[in-house]
């Protein structure tokens, strides 16, 4: 009997039948491996462990805009204008995003993959608020068709296509993602006397003029820096909320806590050196800036990093390291973690090549030994 063609558009009929339900075709008995997890569920996972970090940047979001702007605002007025400025940024990272996503399946007769839930939920975190969102389309597509489908799509991708996007953005929009007043909302706000003149540098960018004492005169302390009540990039910049995160992820067998763990004692070795020389507490680099962002959602990224036990390790290390390299040695772009994972991205085969050759050879030597 003849199989039964499938309307063209079959991809996204599938892609919304089966988004929060597993078909009944699955392998229910026989000798084959059966697991609960799968990659939608997996997808699901990590935008849950995002979540914490999005409902305190809507949060902080109006907090920074009332305290700079002196509105007074209550927690229900903070939280509401953040959640509306937030709202539009997600809409055009998965409008976009996922635009791109179902007409590639489209055309290749392929199933949806459910990759882009957590990429289109990285974007909005690791932006300014401000950032014009035909920028961000912009920077969406370019990531999307140049960084997944290109290479085959979810799975297929050598870097994170989050980071991509925010790299695009730095490199060809630098004016919307540098200086100060871009990381507080001033949108919605243009009657207000003295908009204009106010401003509010990331304490990353305030370190990097003036150290310890620039900070304390900002009045950025580092509990300040803990809990996240700086002006920064929306998701990144409550260590608490991270932490959350990383639990989820580690405990449910997402991420790795290896990359999480060596990629922060990378960046305080480093940050130590530099403390020797005169800079900053070592510690100060994992509450300033996308560090700990980085290294819990981002270095993790279970794609682009690196496979082996030992190169986890190894790929961590780096990772905090090359970034508190990048924010002491080039004063010309303070933060560091994008570039580092973009690096460490390029390199993890070669990691995981390196690995597995030195453990093949003392096998080789074992056997020849024996």
């Amino acid at each position: 009997m003849a199989e039964e063609k499938k309307p063209w558009w079959h991809s996204t009929v599938d892609a919304f039948d089966t988004f929060l339900r597993v078909p009944g075709t699955v392998t229910s008995k026989g000798a084959h491996i059966r697991d609960g997890i799968d990659l939608k569920r997996v997808m699901i996972m990590v935008v849950i462990s995002l979540v914490p970090a999005a409902l305190f940047a809507m949060y902080n979001i109006g907090y920074q805009t009332s305290s700079l702007y002196g509105l007074g605002w209550t927690f229900i007025q903070m939280f509401g204008y953040g959640l509306l400025r937030m709202i539009p940024l997600f809409a055009v990272s998965y409008i976009v995003g996922l635009g791109i996503e179902f007409a590639s399946a489209q055309i290749r007769g392929e199933e949806v993959n459910e990759g882009y839930l957590v990429t289109g939920f990285l974007i909005p975190l690791i932006v300014p608020v401000d950032v014009p969102l035909w920028m961000l389309a912009l920077a969406v597509a370019f990531s999307v068709l140049l960084v997944k489908e290109v290479f085959g799509g979810t799975g297929m991708n050598i870097w994170n296509p989050a980071l991509v996007a925010r790299a695009f953005l730095f490199f060809a929009y630098p004016s919307s993602m540098s200086g100060s007043s871009v990381w507080v909302s001033k949108a919605w706000l243009g009657s207000l006397k003295g908009v204009d003149a106010i401003s509010a540098a990331t304490p990353l960018a305030i370190a990097n003029e003036g150290g310890v004492a620039a900070l304390d005169k900002a009045g950025y302390s580092f509990m300040d820096m803990f809990w996240g009540l700086i002006p920064g990039s929306t998701g990144e910049t409550c260590v608490v909320a991270i932490l959350i995160g990383a639990l989820i992820l580690v405990g449910s067998g997402v991420a790795s806590w290896k990359i999480m763990l060596s990629s922060i004692a990378g960046g305080l070795l480093v940050g130590w050196f530099g403390q020797l020389a005169g800079g900053i507490p070592s510690y100060y680099h994992i509450v300033m800036g996308g560090f700990l962002f980085g290294s819990v959602f981002m270095a993790t990224d279970p794609v682009t990093a690196a496979q082996t036990e030992t190169g986890k390790w190894i790929y961590g290390f780096l990772v905090g390291a090359l970034a508190v390299v990048v924010r002491l040695w080039n004063p010309g772009y303070m933060e560091g973690m994008m570039l580092a994972i973009l690096l460490m991205n390029t390199m993890a085969p070669l990691i995981d090549h390196c690995v597995v050759s030195a453990a093949t050879s003392r096998r080789a030597k074992k056997t020849m030994n024996a």
